[in-house]
């Protein structure tokens, strides 16, 4: 499989492929239908396929065939990694010496006006066209913007280039200078010494009409408010003169651009006027031009430079027009106000998530990746990456080990050093990316051990310095799972980061330290000083107030019939819902934001906990209202998308008061999709592994003519509620867990239940005393002391290792129950129902199977799951401790039959000879649980 390894500043191989043949590339994608392997006979399982993708570059001379991948993109990739290295093209600029680059732009400058670059496709010759009706005069910051092989030079003369535009103009004048063939009109005009050559002729066209062009103003002042324009754009003249006008400056030599923002095919730039610099506004000679500029104080646009990531100066307009290369004619595109508050919150670690997702005022960067399959949106990976390319840096650096420290691919030796202050050497992690999709070195693996994988991560400065290391502790049986861990591990220490900006950098980073994040105070808060500064001036504005998740919500009453399917932890929950701006006491409600159907994991904060709060309180097709104060004028504005410029007017009008204010959610749950574990599960039993369970604990029930029992992790009480549809001798039933949602929904239940049997005069109803108690089951409560039944179904596997031996020994060594039945998933099982359940090829892909050690747990809440010898030594250790005997069982499956039982039992039967306490067996006595609720019908 193709690993692509290069320089943090080279181009991808299509890029560089793009600068020698352009649009005569062709890339052409098919899809290969590859079959899954099912290793597991006399398993009736349909055969299953896979997607992959194939590419086909064509190019004049040759033609390149890619492997197979699973994303078009890397497809493209290896096509042209093939091709440059088949024709031997390389890109030389990275290894140019500052003085071989000075002569580099000196002669490119030359060639701009030569006739084989005026022949070209090039987005530059447009602006040469237009010179042509000019007297052959161009802005040298056209050239500065537009030509990447420029700018790629002065960068390499002078660093500063990168962050500002007004170096690489300077150091444009000065190789002008130089040039033989061209000369400098006036100061910041450029022109052939020689006329144009005859290949550029001036097409006389019909005039056209104008075109107005949306455009956004940012003032430099805070005070300012961001306005939208309209640029009046002449197909048939030169749009800088528009620019220029709305700037307020003479001609368009005075108007410089920055770099493109957002998508690299747009021509979306920032435009600012030349006399906001001090000193160009005092003095335009060339001379003091190059010797004033380091000690000129210009007048910095933090909006603006904050959108572009350059030195922006005074006001500037942001603006979608120009030249590119698809199409010689002028393109342009209207620049909304939603547009830009989108940008600015692309900028923070979670504003990717929300935008790509489309759910701004709904979705939250979630707190875990589960899998691939319940994780919606951009991974974490490519958030990271997406946060550090809006912010200039270097992609980060992944150095996947395995658990005794060596590299997973022999490619990646050079990965292995612990990363200190500044990385020097060429073959340090600067250099490289470690690709998700690199299969590891068999040689190097551990087959066997849970927990394989182990990912380091490091951001780099824009000087090539460490600013921040993830040094994890925890490993994962998965590459991929180990890399999405690390990337949102970061993700979520910068997401408080950037929403705390008046936390002093110190507690911060105190925080991230017990993490496993390592920063560079210094050199971390100067990289993103500017983004700080804006956001921060926002949280501190009048309109600011606290974030969506620090809100309380007010809950309105809910609509429909309750159909009893409710999601909780694991599920997936499909809801649809509207955002509107409410005005208090007035007949006003503005849409904000809406989506038909949104998709999300619940507990693990995918959305905000209000709306999650009220998702879990419908059941499916029951709908909800809730209410929360304002959040900040940047959000809003930025959901609003094109209704953005009506709603700024709204906030911003003298009769609005916030205070009155507020957002009204209408949510419905359109649907619940189970958790991994009871799809894996449900594709192989009938009835389900829960209802075996559940019948397993009845026939013990029914065989020890209990009166008590006690459900230890009881969960919603899915096992007491069964217990209420038969015929049982229990007249007391207990439940204990530390989830005080799932209790709440376990009392509702349970109520609803023991009420309809009272109300019915049900004969077989024997339940008189129901209790259920908030506390963890690895404490003692001596009123639940020495009952008949104990149960602890599926519960331990979502403990700590340690803390399932500790329950062991207080449940028999404490609570001491006559019977006590633990179930918990038998690992070895995991093979056979994720080979059978799993619809989404992708998700397994690399996945082996047939190695049970490379098998995920069947949860993604599960901290650990016992093979049968594993669970068999913990049961019987535990039950010689404390004079017990134990017997074992299960449900799924066969005790004679590899390998196993799907869910593997314990049943633990006291010693007659042991006599109870009876000081103990005072139910009234106080305990360290807290009594959530209690049914009385004695």
């Amino acid at each position: 499989m193709l690993t692509l390894v290069a320089k943090r500043s080279s181009l991808t191989p299509k890029a560089l492929l793009h600068q020698k043949y352009g649009n005569k590339a062709c890339y052409k994608i098919e899809e290969v239908q590859e079959s899954i392997d099912s290793s597991f006979p006399g398993l009736a399982l349909p055969q299953q396929v896979r997607c992959r993708y194939r590419c086909c570059l064509e190019l004049p001379e040759l033609t390149f065939v890619s492997d197979a991948f699973m994303r078009k993109k890397d497809a493209e990739q290896a096509a042209a990694q093939m091709a440059i290295e088949k024709l031997g093209i390389q890109a030389k600029t990275d290894d140019l010496t500052p003085d071989e680059a000075w002569d580099e732009l000196v002669a490119r400058i030359s060639y701009l006006f030569s006739e084989k670059f005026l022949s070209s496709a090039h987005p530059l010759v447009g602006h040469f066209r237009e010179a042509i009706q000019r007297e052959g005069v161009v802005p040298i910051s056209i050239i500065a913007a537009c030509d990447a092989k420029i700018n790629n030079l002065c960068k390499l003369i002078d660093p500063k280039g990168e962050s500002d535009p007004l170096s690489v103009v300077i150091l444009i004048l000065k190789a002008a200078r130089q040039c033989v063939s061209v000369c400098i009109s006036g100061d910041l005009w450029i022109k052939n010494q020689n006329p144009f050559f005859p290949v550029m002729p001036v097409i006389q066209s019909e005039p056209a009409d104008s075109v107005l062009v949306e455009a956004i103003c940012i003032p430099c002042s805070y005070e300012g408010s961001i306005e939208t324009l309209n640029l009046n754009i002449v197909p048939n003249k030169y749009y800088m003169d528009e620019i220029a006008r709305s700037l307020g400056v003479c001609d368009s030599s005075l108007v410089l651009m920055s770099r493109t923002v957002g998508k690299a095919s747009s021509e979306m730039r920032l435009y600012f006027s030349a006399l906001g610099v001090p000193f160009l506004a005092r003095d335009s000679s060339l001379e003091f031009l190059l010797n004033a500029k380091e000690h000129a104080e210009p007048i910095f646009n933090e909006r603006a430079s904050c959108i572009s990531g350059q030195n922006i100066y005074g006001d500037a307009i942001l603006a979608n027009v120009g030249y590119t290369w698809r199409s010689p004619d002028l393109l342009h595109e209207d620049v909304s106000l939603g547009t830009y508050y989108r940008m600015l919150l692309n900028r923070l670690p979670d504003g990717g998530y929300k935008l790509l997702r489309e759910a701004i005022l709904a979705a939250e960067l979630p707190t875990a990746f589960t899998t691939r399959l319940n994780w919606k949106g951009p991974s974490p990976r490519e958030l990271l990456c997406t946060f550090c390319r809006q912010h200039r840096l270097s992609e980060p650096a992944f150095s996947l080990k395995n658990s005794t420290d060596i590299v997973s691919s022999s490619e990646h030796e050079s990965m292995t050093l612990k990363l200190c202050g500044s990385v020097k050497s060429l073959k340090s992690v600067k250099e490289y990316e470690f690709r998700s999709d690199v299969v590891p070195d068999s040689s190097n693996a551990q087959s066997g051990m849970a927990g394989n994988f182990r990912c380091e991560l490091c951001i780099l400065s824009k000087g090539n310095d460490v600013i921040l290391e993830y040094i994890p502790e925890e490993s994962y049986r998965k590459q991929n799972d180990a890399i999405q861990n690390a990337s949102l591990k970061v993700l979520m220490w910068l997401n408080e980061y950037f929403k705390q900006p008046v936390t002093p950098m110190g507690t911060l980073s105190s925080c991230g330290y017990v993490q496993g994040i390592h920063i560079n105070q210094q050199k971390f808060c100067r990289e993103f000083e500017l983004c700080l500064s804006i956001h921060g001036f926002q949280k501190r504005s009048a309109l600011r107030k606290c974030s969506l998740s620090d809100q309380s919500c007010t809950l309105y009453d809910i609509e429909g019939p309750d159909s009893g399917v409710i999601p909780s932890q694991g599920f997936l929950a499909c809801i649809s819902y509207t955002v509107a701006l409410v005005r208090e006491g007035e007949d006003m409600k503005e849409l904000l934001e809406s989506k038909d159907e949104f998709e999300f994991e619940v507990g693990t904060g995918a959305v905000t906990p209000q709306l999650e709060t009220c998702v879990t309180q419908l059941s499916i097709n029951q709908k909800a209202r809730f209410s929360v104060a304002l959040p900040s004028k940047d959000l809003i504005l930025a959901a609003a998308g094109g209704s953005a410029k009506y709603f700024a007017q709204l906030l911003s009008s003298d009769s609005f008061n916030e205070k009155s204010c507020y957002l009204e959610y209408s949510v419905k749950l359109l649907g619940v999709t189970e958790p991994l574990e009871d799809r894996m599960e449900q594709a192989l039993f009938s009835p389900s592994l829960s209802k075996q369970r559940v019948e397993y604990a009845l026939r013990h029930i029914s065989e020890s003519q209990a009166t008590t029992l006690v459900d230890f992790g009881c969960g919603s009480g899915s096992l007491l509620e069964s217990l209420l549809e038969h015929t049982t001798t229990l007249q007391n039933i207990v439940g204990v867990d530390m989830s005080r949602k799932s209790l709440n929904r376990a009392a509702k239940t349970i109520h609803s239940k023991l009420s309809m049997n009272a109300n019915h005069g049900i004969q077989n109803a024997s339940i008189k005393f129901a209790e259920l108690y908030y506390g963890s089951i690895t404490d003692f409560d001596p009123r639940l002391y020495a009952f008949d039944i104990g149960t602890c179904l599926e519960v331990v596997e979502h403990m700590k290792e340690d803390q399932a031996h500790l329950f062991g020994e207080v449940v028999l060594g404490s609570f001491r129950p006559h019977l006590l039945i633990v179930s918990t998933p038998n690992y070895e099982y995991n093979s056979i129902l994720q080979k059978a359940a799993s619809p989404d090829k992708e998700e397994d892909a690399d996945d082996k199977p047939s190695q049970t050690s490379q098998c995920r747990f069947r949860n993604f809440d599960h901290k650990f799951e016992w093979t049968r010898e594993q669970f068999n030594h913990w049961a019987s250790n535990l039950a010689s401790r404390h004079n017990y005997s134990v017997e074992f069982g299960g449900v799924g499956g066969s005790a004679e039959v590899e390998p196993g039982f799907a869910s593997q039992i314990a049943v633990f039967r006291r010693s007659t000879s042991h006599q109870v306490e009876d000081c103990m067996l005072n139910h009234e006595s106080s305990g360290v649980y807290e009594r959530i609720w209690e049914w009385n019908n004695r």
